[in-house]
């Protein structure tokens, strides 16, 4: 990443140099055909509708989309997140009811699990 970073910037500089060399350059062709004056403005002019056109374009574009896949993406995982936690909560929820139910009646809740061990035991040793 930080190699990508710096040759984007490295490009950024070559990129910048040669604007600036072909300002030199134009400004040259045009002091041969008219005063320096006048192709200083001339090219500075140019440079400022240049700079104007960009600056149209890029306040037209919108950012919404490309910005619209990952709300979208993040909106998925928010829904994702909120189902979980809806399972998550109903099943907190039945273990706190049965906590409570087994609190107010420990046999009850024990004695189906005895009942079965011992109609298991029984039927066993009969078999035998």
């Amino acid at each position: 990443m930080r190699r990508q970073t710096g040759l984007f910037g490295a490009a950024g500089v070559a990129a910048s140099l040669g604007i600036v060399m072909l300002n030199v350059s134009a400004f040259l062709a045009l002091a041969e055909v008219v005063s320096t004056p006048l192709a200083a403005l001339i090219v500075a002019v140019a440079n400022l509708i240049i700079a104007g056109v960009l600056a149209s374009v890029a306040g037209n574009q919108s950012a919404e989309a490309e910005t619209a896949p990952v709300t979208e993406v993040r909106d998925m995982a928010l829904e994702d997140i909120d189902a979980e936690l809806q399972v998550f909560v109903a099943e907190a929820k039945t273990t706190a009811d049965n906590v409570k139910r087994m609190a107010r009646d420990p046999v009850g809740m024990v004695a189906p699990g005895i009942a079965s061990a011992v109609a298991k035991a029984v039927v066993s040793s009969l078999s035998k």
